[in-house]
């Protein structure tokens, strides 16, 4: 194997022009950061889903998650702070496992993105339906990605701001949502969480099977997701190399404070379980029966906003992955220049935002069960490469440059493969879970035919090196 091939530099590359400038400190860049990972996303969507799944263990299987979270953070931040570009995880797989890798983990974030603004989309349609009864949801989510393509297209600063304020917004209604459940307790937390219950096929009370907690871990996986979304943001980002692990550690943390006290909160203070596990919408069952009509209307339409920044965020960082692929002239010439535009005014990947939101318009058409298999399962072969990477820039030097250095290196991948093996385990034997696993493998096998009969003998194209991230 060539050296070119294993660290994503042919000889003679060519240099695509720098588009991107430095805008954003450490603050604006954790804002986005957490809008892009949504913690109302991870409550209201993902946290309803996995409730309808394992019952009252979803509250375990959010802090498995989050503890994976921790391990995969400190992955993130040595990678991030060694390649902080806009391609993501598609130039730290290309630049420490080999180009084809990279290709691969293109694949997946393109496929992840998109349908991540679908389940968002489909989402807050869902929670402004009681308001709005004769709205399609299908059209209003289709038409909620268009807007936030087209809001996508701002200047970077602004969209920090913008993403800013609805994201206090978002905070505000997790924290009123954890106090309605811990400040007025139905059942304690042992019988909350340590005895977990599913409902059973006859409407009775049951100890959930521990493969259906195994895959809805899947799901908890995905709550957690996008701790690692500033990569994207790194050459817009002052001193990058310095703080963008920061920004990681940070998001994450406020993530699983506001994720799991609501989520706890929900489970202790149902005051009919069985309602709360039987609901097409748990959260929003629970908010209905603890709450008045009124405060149950404002915290329907929080959500909506919240998730709807999330799609902003999501928004921003897509666009940014596929420019990133555009300057390297990863497709066809004319494909790579159109994609490679900056927005004369606003700054912003802005044809690439706008294919990323046309891409996302279709997963509006796919059922919300579907969506979360297919993005936890994408997460998981995601993590299960950056911990490949990591090990391997440790090894051949390729991230030795690295601003920020884990602690007792290898122990955090390490640990996250052998959780990530246990979630594959407990996939492969459960049928819905197989056809997340099924989804995930056809897209890795697609990239790599990409690679193998088209990239592999494309001399243009090479990994950029922006001099704004170096």
């Amino acid at each position: 194997m060539a050296l070119e091939d294993v660290v994503g530099e042919p000889p003679a590359a060519s240099r695509a022009e720098v588009g991107l400038q430095r805008s954003m400190h450490g603050f604006g860049a954790l804002l986005i950061t957490l809008s892009c990972l949504s913690p109302s996303i991870g409550v209201f969507l993902v946290g309803s889903d996995v409730i309808h799944q394992a019952g009252t263990s979803a509250f375990i299987c959010f802090v498995a998650a989050a503890l994976l979270g921790v391990a995969m953070a400190a992955v993130y931040g040595e990678l991030a702070s060694a390649f902080p570009g806009a391609g993501g995880e598609y130039t730290i797989f290309g630049r420490a496992l080999g180009r084809r890798w990279g290709v691969v983990a293109l694949g997946m974030n393109l496929l992840g993105f998109s349908l991540a603004q679908s389940i968002s989309g489909l989402g807050v349609a869902t929670y402004l339906h009681p308001f709005a009864p004769t709205l399609p949801i299908v059209p209003v989510a289709a038409a909620l990605v268009v807007v936030v393509t087209l809001v996508g297209i701002l200047n970077i600063r602004l969209n920090a701001w913008i993403t800013g304020s609805f994201l206090a917004a978002e905070v505000g209604a997790l924290t009123l949502l954890a106090l309605m459940g811990l400040l007025h307790p139905v059942r304690s937390f042992d019988a909350a969480v340590l005895h977990p219950v599913v409902l059973g096929l006859h409407g009775a009370l049951q100890t959930p099977a521990l493969i259906t907690v195994g895959v809805a871990m899947a799901g908890g996986v995905y709550a957690f997701n996008g701790y690692g979304a500033v990569l994207f943001l790194g050459e817009e980002m002052h001193e990058a190399p310095k703080r963008i692990a920061g920004v990681v550690f940070l998001a994450l943390g406020l993530a699983m404070v506001t994720e799991l006290l609501p989520l706890l909160g929900v489970l202790m203070g149902a005051p009919d379980l069985k309602r709360l596990l039987a609901s097409d919408a748990p959260i929003l069952s629970f908010i209905a029966a603890r709450s008045p009509p009124w405060l149950a209307g404002v915290m329907s339409i929080g959500i909506a906003l919240a998730i709807f920044n999330a799609m902003i965020a999501v928004a921003l960082v897509a666009g940014r992955q596929l420019y990133a692929t555009g300057r390297d002239r990863l497709w066809p010439d004319p494909v790579s220049t159109f994609l490679a535009q900056i927005h004369p005014r606003f700054g912003s990947p802005w044809t690439a935002t706008l294919v990323m939101g046309a891409a996302g318009l279709l997963g509006c058409f796919i059922s919300q069960k579907v969506l979360v298999l297919i993005l936890g399962n994408g997460n998981i072969a995601l993590y299960t490469g950056l911990c490949l990477a990591v090990l391997m820039g440790r090894r051949s030097g390729a991230t030795g440059h690295a601003g920020y250095r884990m602690p007792l290196f290898p122990l955090a991948p390490v640990v996250a493969l052998v959780a990530l093996a246990a979630v594959v385990w407990f996939d492969l034997h459960d049928a819905d879970g197989a056809k997340g696993l099924a989804a995930t493998v056809a897209c890795v096998v697609l990239s790599l035919l990409y690679y193998s009969l088209v990239l592999k003998r494309r001399a243009a194209w090479s990994y950029t090196t922006p001099e704004a991230a170096e």
